[in-house]
């Protein structure tokens, strides 16, 4: 296991070279000069090339890629064009809202999904089997930003039960504490649930339902053991390795795809800031957030695959 684990850690390092040189070369060959967004619509073209040499991107693609790739080595992703602080700071800034809007959409989609997929799975053709696919058909079909507008429509402005828009920090000074930090997150959690709900229940049907085909299940139900420890200790235990499959692709798909949550739901988390960072041209930014989503894209595949060896002993590295 300790073998495979280094191997695995020293494959990350060519995949996030290759994902750092492909990323710098789509930004600076796509048209679009930052130097022209920051110096506004006012600038002579003497302003903009000015501003051109203060950010380096006069030199040549080489000297500008060698200067980038020195300081990620050093931990240090540059500083925003468009802003003027480090990229670190601007991410650090960010990362809370984004990983819990992604890790609480991921929990609370686990502990619905996983019920009613097996559940399903158990009385296949039932009426719970034939709501679940409707409701992955309508999850998969309705986009993201109609649920959320929805929701804000029902439960914050007709019903005022929650708030509308907004982040409240679960940490550092400024925090109001869990209660406030999850009223504040429960929409775009069920807004985000609506997808992977109907994601993992239906890899947890299509996975119970062939575990209870197989000829374990029948002996086990022979010897008498209850259905609910036949469900849970022999079905779903054996049927494990592609759900958390599923769910770790899950969580490291939510962190870098959750812009149009936050911007529904106005939080300041990385999604909105990639999405001002490619509206004003700011290379450091974007390519700063790439190099953190793949890297925390490989970690999670990381361990999904070392999850294997626990859910099922035949497997060994």
């Amino acid at each position: 296991m300790l073998r495979f684990l280094l191997k695995r850690l020293l494959a990350i390092l060519p995949v996030l070279l290759v994902v750092a040189v492909v990323v710098f070369l789509i930004l600076r060959l796509t048209p679009g000069d930052p130097a022209a967004v920051i110096a506004g619509n006012s600038a002579t073209n003497a302003d903009i090339e000015r501003i051109r040499e203060q950010l380096g991107l006069n030199r040549s693609l080489l000297a500008q890629f060698g200067i980038w790739i020195g300081g990620v080595l050093q931990g240090d992703l540059g500083y925003s064009y468009y802003l003027g602080k480090p990229v670190t700071e601007l991410i650090a800034q960010r990362v809370e809202p984004t990983l819990s809007l992604a890790f609480g959409t991921i929990v609370l989609a686990v502990l619905v999904a996983v019920p009613l997929g097996t559940l399903a799975a158990w009385r296949m053709g039932g009426w719970l089997d034939r709501l679940l696919s409707g409701f992955s058909v309508l999850g998969f079909s309705v986009p993201v930003f109609v649920v959320g507008y929805i929701l804000i429509y029902l439960f914050a402005i007709q019903l005022n039960w929650l708030p509308v828009q907004g982040y409240r920090r679960l940490f550092g000074p400024s925090s109001e504490g869990v209660g406030a930090w999850a009223q504040q997150l429960v929409l775009p959690w069920v807004t985000l649930c609506t997808i992977y709900v109907a994601l993992i229940a239906r890899v947890t049907r299509a996975s119970v339902s062939e575990a209870l085909t197989e000829d374990y299940i029948r002996t086990a139900r022979a010897k008498g053991i209850r259905e609910s420890a036949v469900l849970l200790r022999h079905a779903l235990a054996n049927a494990a390795v592609p759900i958390v499959t599923v769910v770790g692709i899950g969580v490291a798909l939510l962190i870098g795809g959750v812009v149009v949550t936050e911007t529904v739901y106005a939080i300041p988390g990385l999604g909105s800031l990639t999405v001002d960072a490619v509206l004003n041209r700011d290379f450091p930014v974007i390519q700063g957030l790439v190099l953190v989503f793949s890297v925390l894209y490989v970690l999670i595949n990381l361990l999904v695959d070392l999850s294997y060896l626990f859910l099922d002993p035949r497997i060994r590295y």
